[in-house]
């Protein structure tokens, strides 16, 4: 058989979309394209025992379900007496129209058709002859089952989260919001993966043009495959050089589903078990599942403390660094008779000291997060130990200079997200770069530099800063630090080009 040659790739703008097979639909050029797979079967099957007439069904194994394919697919062509007696035209549409017991027959007539459909775990049945053929789903429903969310713990709300399979978790969100305006669309990205995303919404609340430039940029991306998280985010947002995350994501089903009630667009990609929402602000990293579980007073509280503690994940090196090697006149004598006499063994400056204690410290998060969990808890005693008591002790660094960094690194956990906290964390270093060169004027310019860009940043047209500046022209809903009852919650939240700005009367 002569080597299968798949048709080469157009050089236009999206080259995905041409047809990857020059050849016609037949079985020996399906063959062609799976050669080589061992996964691959393929069996001829009598239509009621007759001889005559031969139906060649394909699969491949392990992407669909045995038993449905030997219950609604084999059985039926073997048993069914009245497909051994019309002609094979008849014999089609039979098929095609209910003869076999399954919930969905499609026609296909292009050979990559059926290469997409048998990767998805349908079957094909060929007749002779015949430039068409049928396609059958019959996948299988191996899969994780659906467990509590390992990143957003649910004290009090929904303990499900998403999982690896996109139909499983787009019935999740369909059991949450019944309404028919929930609209889930499909793109095919990737040359090779074939991953499908779907871009969901609410019609009628959600921006059309944001829902448009979605779906715009999802067709635009031209990759080999979309096997990690990055591949859809940075195809997607607007600007690649910040660190700071631009594409809210979560595993929960309620709190995506409330991101839609606010007209946000989801994106989901099968084999992720997460879903974004766009577009992003920076409130939405400071948000938690429980915020509309708690009291609003509570909640309110919570979320305050969340703000402040970014700002002193982020300052308290820099500002240590500062007060001590620029401006010592600044800190109350007691304090600063201590840290002088702390310092005095300590064969190190102050900026190396810190610079170095922030060092280990992004080493032992490290360290904990990769290796196995038994493990890892232990490197982290064993870390904190070493690093903190045995580090005071050996005068390597003084005991003022460990509790700033731990406070700024324990400040940095009460971040919703991780990837925003990843990117404060970041910026403390540059900070406290800032403050050994200029002391407090120095940190206030990276301070400045800090708002400036993250004033610069956009997400789908909407600033990044949006819960703050309104830049969006919409009207506001409540202030983004607080939440208010959710009886005077009368507007959706946030700075979004909605259709329907009123959520409730």
């Amino acid at each position: 058989m002569a080597t299968f040659q798949p048709k080469a790739p157009d050089t236009g703008p999206h080259p995905r979309r041409e047809p990857r097979y020059d050849r016609p639909l037949t079985l020996e050029n399906l063959e062609a394209v799976f050669q080589g797979c061992a996964d691959f079967m393929k069996r001829e099957v009598y239509l009621h025992g007759d001889r005559e007439r031969v139906v060649t069904v394909c699969y491949l194994l392990g992407m669909t379900r045995n038993e449905r394919l030997s219950d609604y697919i084999l059985r039926p062509l073997a048993q069914d007496e009245a497909l051994s007696r019309v002609p094979m035209d008849e014999v089609f549409k039979r098929l095609r129209y209910g003869a076999l017991y399954n919930l969905a027959a499609l026609v296909r007539e292009t050979l990559d058709q059926v290469a997409d459909d048998l990767v998805a775990g349908s079957c094909v049945i060929f007749f002779p002859g015949k430039s068409q053929a049928l396609t059958f789903p019959v996948v299988t429903e191996e899969k994780r089952g659906v467990g509590e969310p390992s990143n957003e713990p649910a004290l009090k709300g929904v303990r499900e989260s998403f999982v690896e399979s996109i139909r499983t978790n787009t019935s999740m969100v369909r059991r949450h919001l019944k309404a028919t305006q929930l609209k889930i669309e499909e793109e095919i990205v990737g040359r090779q993966s074939r991953t499908q995303v779907d871009v969901i919404y609410l019609d009628g609340i959600a921006d059309p043009d944001t829902v448009a430039q979605v779906k715009r940029r999802l067709r635009d991306i031209d990759i080999d495959g979309v096997e990690a998280a990055g591949n859809i985010e940075e195809y997607l947002t607007d600007h690649l050089n910040t660190p700071f995350p631009m594409m809210p994501y979560t595993q929960r089903p309620d709190r995506f589903c409330q991101g839609l009630l606010e007209g946000r667009v989801g994106v989901m990609a099968d084999g992720l078990p997460f879903a974004w929402l766009l577009p992003g602000t920076i409130d939405q990293f400071f948000k938690t599942g429980q915020d509309r579980a708690f009291h609003w007073m509570t909640a309110s509280a919570l979320n305050l403390i969340r703000w402040f503690c970014a700002v002193i994940t982020v300052l308290v090196p820099g500002l240590y660094i500062a007060l001590v090697t620029f401006h010592p006149e600044a800190i109350p004598v007691k304090l600063a008779l201590s840290i002088a006499a702390a310092k005095q063994e300590v064969p190190f400056s102050t900026v190396f000291e810190v610079l170095i204690m922030l060092l280990a410290f992004e080493v032992l998060q490290e360290a904990g997060l990769r290796l196995p969990s038994p493990i890892g808890a232990t490197v982290s005693i064993l870390g904190g130990l070493v690093v903190g008591n045995a580090a005071v002790e050996a005068h390597i660094v003084s005991p003022a200079v460990l509790i700033a960094v731990a406070i700024a690194g324990v400040a940095g956990y009460t971040m919703p997200s991780q990837d925003f906290a990843s990117a404060l964390r970041l910026w403390r270093f540059l900070l406290a770069i800032a403050a050994s060169i200029g002391g407090l004027f120095g940190l206030a310019a990276g301070c400045a530099a800090l708002i400036y860009h993250l004033a610069g940043l956009e997400t789908f047209g909407v600033p990044y800063l949006a819960p703050f500046t309104n830049g969006a022209g919409q009207p506001r809903g409540h202030p983004s630090l607080l939440r208010l009852p959710l009886p005077r919650m009368k507007w959706r939240d946030g700075a979004k080009n909605t259709k329907n700005r009123r959520n409730q009367r």
